[in-house]
């Protein structure tokens, strides 16, 4: 009897020691999406406060976000008066971004653009579980923390915090569950994360077409004896659905939604090089591939963009199919030959395909351990290890770097006076504002962006200290306040750069 009792102590011991190894991971899981969060709101928040956001784009979505929470659609006056489209443009027909009304509620606690910084801040870090669980049931629990941590401090979603705010905020999270939920056999989950993704922006049917294309690589797990091209029914079925499925939402959201909401669908076309339109461009890449690849190569900044994805990732991506899901994301920007913004490491695009490629990265561990004898295999943990040091070996050259600018924290003369001359600027006035100073008013006034043409504001908020978007040279930018003055603008106040100009009677607009 002695014996059961003891034999039964063990048996409830394990069930016991398990639970206390998941909470701990879970806690620990959790810490590290909480501390990712405080870092990235933090960092994007400081930067608000010094002034190193800009108009393009944070007051555009602040904007649309605040119409958005008024139950109206996502205009953005700073958008469409610059590009010509009118005050009344609504951003849905620039990009196809509808999953940005989920934000809308926020506005209702806090009205201003800290709020979307701090929004996305969250959304990046929660990509972190799906990361985790996905390298954990590859390569143990040590590596998943390895991975969550390199893709946290990843250079991408620094280039991306660097940016302000966009859309691409919830790629991460989303394309993540999409993959990992696939992985775990929760399919209608995943397809979930995949509608979500469709709703971010009008070419993610691309990342769906991508992740359509993997499955189709994906061996019968069923049957160790089938060949390798023997798929599973339910992956070939799915992979033939999210491409399609990809491929068409791709289609209508490019050529019909953005129409339809007063957008042009020629706007973004950027494969110049390859023809003046899609049937085009195609028929001279089938023709004449060699010009595919030169274009893939023109500028050689693409070529080194392209090689700082993998190589942080110790080109593990490179060992999996995985990777197949970013590549249509990819070389979408690659093969363009305008909006040079596209193909540089800077700016938020890369963080389209962080997430993916973090897991791609796993899953290529995986599979080059597999190859080798149980006896010479490394330590699982090894390569997402690596993965992390190189990561931090990359943080000085990225964003996080101005960190150490002692700027950031405390604000300078020149903050100061940018401050200063947004106080001068009346609630609830119509102001053409410098982009660097837009979001310090966008939640009390009417925010034009101060550019080359003159849109009739009573109120001009100029800065002539350094060269600002959206002019050529600090010159034109003297030229502008110069015109204004001619127009019949005076100034009320100068500092450090920073004037503020107004006009008693406001012209027409």
């Amino acid at each position: 009897m002695a014996e059961a009792v003891a034999v039964e102590g063990r048996v409830g011991e394990v069930p016991a020691s398990r639970g206390g190894v998941a909470r701990r991971r879970r806690a620990a899981l959790t810490a590290l999406v909480a501390v990712s969060a405080l870092l990235y709101a933090a960092y994007s928040l400081m930067r608000l406060r010094a002034f190193r956001t800009g108009s393009y784009d944070l007051v555009i979505f602040d904007q649309a976000i605040r119409s958005y929470s008024r139950f109206d659609l996502p205009v953005a006056m700073v958008k469409g008066v610059h590009n010509d489209f009118g005050p009344g443009f609504s951003i849905l027909g620039d990009h196809f971004s509808p999953i940005l009304a989920l934000l809308a509620p926020l506005y209702w606690i806090h009205d201003g653009p800290a709020t979307l910084l701090v929004a996305q801040a969250v959304l990046l870090a929660l990509a972190i579980p799906p990361i985790w669980r996905y390298t954990e049931r590859r390569l143990g629990a040590g590596a998943a923390y390895c991975a969550a941590g390199g893709y946290a401090l990843s250079w991408p979603i620094a280039e991306a915090l660097a940016f302000d705010f966009h859309e691409v905020a919830f790629v991460p999270l989303l394309s993540a569950l999409m993959v990992e939920r696939h992985d775990a056999g929760r399919r209608v989950q995943a397809a979930a994360a995949a509608f979500g993704l469709l709703l971010v922006k009008e070419d993610m049917g691309l990342l769906l077409a991508g992740f359509g294309l993997y499955l189709l690589t994906r061996p019968d797990e069923r049957d160790r004896r089938t060949p390798r091209d023997l798929l599973p029914r339910g992956d070939r079925r799915a992979g033939l659905a999210y491409i399609v499925v990809g491929l068409v939402a791709t289609w209508v959201c490019s050529r019909v939604a953005i129409a339809a909401f007063g957008g042009d669908n020629d706007y973004y076309w950027a494969y110049g090089a390859l023809g003046p339109d899609l049937p085009h461009a195609a028929a001279h890449a089938l023709t004449h591939p060699w010009d595919l690849v030169s274009v893939l190569g023109t500028p050689p900044q693409k070529i080194l963009t392209m090689a700082l994805v993998v190589l942080p990732l110790l080109l593990l991506p490179l060992a999996s199919p995985l990777t197949l899901t970013a590549v249509p994301l990819l070389a979408e920007r690659m093969l363009a030959s305008r909006f040079g913004n596209w193909w540089e490491p800077h700016y938020h695009y890369n963080a389209f395909i962080i997430a993916v490629l973090v897991l791609a990265a796993a899953d290529g561990a995986a599979r080059l351990r597999g190859r080798f004898g149980p006896a010479r295999r490394a330590p699982s943990v090894l390569p997402m290890a690596g993965v992390l040091a190189a990561m931090l070996v990359f943080v000085p050259f990225f964003a996080y770097r101005h960190l150490a600018d002692p700027a950031l924290w405390r604000q300078n003369e020149r903050a100061r006076a940018a401050s200063a001359a947004a106080a001068k600027i009346p609630d609830g006035a119509l102001v053409e504002a410098a982009n660097g100073v837009g979001p310090a008013l966008t939640s009390r006034a009417r925010v034009l962006l101060w550019d080359e043409r003159s849109r009739g504001a009573p109120w001009v908020v100029a800065y002539v200290g350094r060269l600002e978007f959206p002019f050529p040279s600090v010159a034109d930018q003297r030229r502008r306040v110069g015109e204004l003055e001619a127009e019949g603008y005076r100034e009320v106040f100068r500092q450090d750069g920073y004037l503020v100009l107004y006009r008693d009677v406001p012209g027409p607009g």
